[in-house]
């Protein structure tokens, strides 16, 4: 029997169709590595809350009312756990059974180092060759820059240099673990917690976070603190500080070692926000005052870390005096360093914005830093992160504002602390997050997807590059 000329017509006119589709969509998707990056955490996200809002993954109920966990709660915690943020609307310690913790925690590894990471390592270990965009596409990831030409031989060091660290701190935390009686499972809690703090994520299976093991595990305490820094510091420079130290000791031991000025700006930003977040927490009474100098001073750079990007806590957030909050939000909307776990307007974006106001005062025309002339395109960057960043956050306040409504004691700085966390992918909260309304979790969420971007990426996911020769007369406002 003969075929329907018209019904062969039609088949190919409509196979067409969809080939123009999916090459629109490749285009779109595939051609720009921010979209790509976008993607492939939507995907993660999406297989986390449905892994998550299985059966398998709960504990014991969530309520006796609710006997599960909701979906939109699975997509909460997933977003969380694969933007290592840490906010949390059920306990991960009682709300999940030990395969659910399991999933939270390949989450947490798989968004701490980029599901393309492991992708590409993945296709280089069995052979593959990657494309000269897909490299790029995961340079850009880690080094912000288009050359991939060292990819191969550093994306390999990153990974092993992440699960070395991540071994050596689950170790000693184990260790330490050893010695406290009644500690049920110390070998998945210090691997757990050792991966959550290096990815900066500020998941806890304990259900105070860290406040009770501030006092019985100081060794736990000062190694994620250790984790929380080296995992913020972002790993190209890592990288670079590992081999140029190991170089300088193994061979050249009295010649000084040059470092890059992104490397320098990084350390030097984040001993400095170190510093100056201590001396400005400890007087401000987020201590018990019964404890020595010592722990006081420990304590407040805990929190001076913390705060910045990873989301553990050794105190009560919520009892904390209201100038502290204030300090402690300055400290998640700077966050910790690029190409790292951490989220944020990044450090570095903080000091090219203040080398620029320097200049600016001064009447100077170039930018400079730390002996080096930033390029024009690095400080409008830095400048347009740091300006969408403060739009985010203040409208998701005002959003939060009209989704939420609380008792007395809760007022909007509470609203802006949970929103300001979301986008920094810190995970403090005084409180507010299990008492969030649907609308409400699922602003937070979207805070937590475009604080692990970042808000210039977001931005340009979702807008057209588009290029003109065309140039418009020029002409004087007022400002000011």
């Amino acid at each position: 029997m003969a075929a329907d000329p018209h019904f062969l017509a039609q088949s190919a006119t409509d196979l067409k169709r969809v080939t123009r589709f999916s090459m629109r969509f490749y285009d779109l998707l595939f051609q720009r590595s921010e979209r790509m990056l976008a993607f492939t955490f939507a995907v993660l996200i999406l297989g986390g809350t449905l892994l998550l809002w299985m059966p398998i993954s709960h504990g014991k109920p969530v309520s006796q009312s609710r006997p599960g966990l909701s979906l939109i709660d699975a997509l909460f915690t997933a977003t969380s756990a694969v933007c290592v943020t840490g906010l949390t609307v059920v306990n991960t310690d009682s709300d999940f059974s030990r395969f659910g913790q399991v999933v939270i925690l390949s989450l947490i590894q798989l968004g701490g180092l980029g599901i393309m990471t492991f992708a590409a390592l993945g296709a280089q270990l069995l052979g593959g060759k990657m494309s000269f965009r897909s490299q790029s596409m995961v340079a850009d990831s880690f080094f912000q820059r288009n050359a991939a030409t060292t990819l191969r031989r550093d994306l390999k060091r990153i990974v092993v240099a992440t699960l070395i660290i991540e071994a050596i701190g689950a170790a000693v935390i184990y260790l330490d673990l050893l010695s406290e009686p009644g500690e049920a499972a110390p070998a998945f809690s210090a691997i757990f917690h050792s991966i959550s703090a290096y990815c900066n994520a500020g998941f806890s299976i304990y259900p105070d976070s860290l406040v009770q093991q501030r006092v019985a595990s100081p060794a736990f305490i000062y190694m994620i603190m250790l984790l929380i820094v080296l995992g913020g510091l972002g790993h190209a420079v890592v990288l670079e500080t590992t081999k140029r130290v190991w170089n300088q000791i193994r061979r050249q031991p009295m010649k000084p070692i040059m470092w890059t000025l992104n490397t320098r700006i990084v350390l030097y930003m984040s001993a400095g926000l170190i510093l100056v977040g201590t001396v400005l927490l400890l007087p401000l009474g987020i201590y018990e005052q019964s404890v020595s100098w010592f722990d006081a001073i420990t304590n407040a750079a805990f929190q001076s870390i913390t705060c910045r990007t990873a989301g553990f806590n050794t105190v009560d957030i919520g009892a904390l005096p209201r100038t502290a909050l204030m300090v402690m939000m300055v400290f998640m909307f700077i966050g910790g360093s690029p190409a790292s776990c951490a989220g944020g307007v990044k450090t570095t974006s903080v000091a090219t914005w203040y080398s620029q106001l320097r200049a600016w005062l001064r009447g100077n025309t170039d930018v400079t830093l730390l002996g080096r002339r930033l390029p024009p395109s690095v400080v409008a960057r830095a400048a347009m992160i740091i300006g969408l960043g403060v739009i985010w956050c203040a409208t998701g306040t005002m959003i939060l504002t009209l989704t939420e409504s609380f008792e007395q004691e809760k007022d909007s700085l509470d609203l802006m602390f949970e929103q300001v966390s979301a986008f920094g992918t810190v995970g403090l909260s005084t409180g507010v997050t299990p008492h969030l309304s649907s609308a409400g979790k699922l602003w937070i969420t979207i805070s937590m997807f475009v604080g692990r971007l970042g808000p210039l990426t977001a931005a340009m996911v979702i807008s057209q590059r588009a290029v003109t020769s065309a140039r418009y007369p020029e002409e004087q406002i007022l400002v000011g």
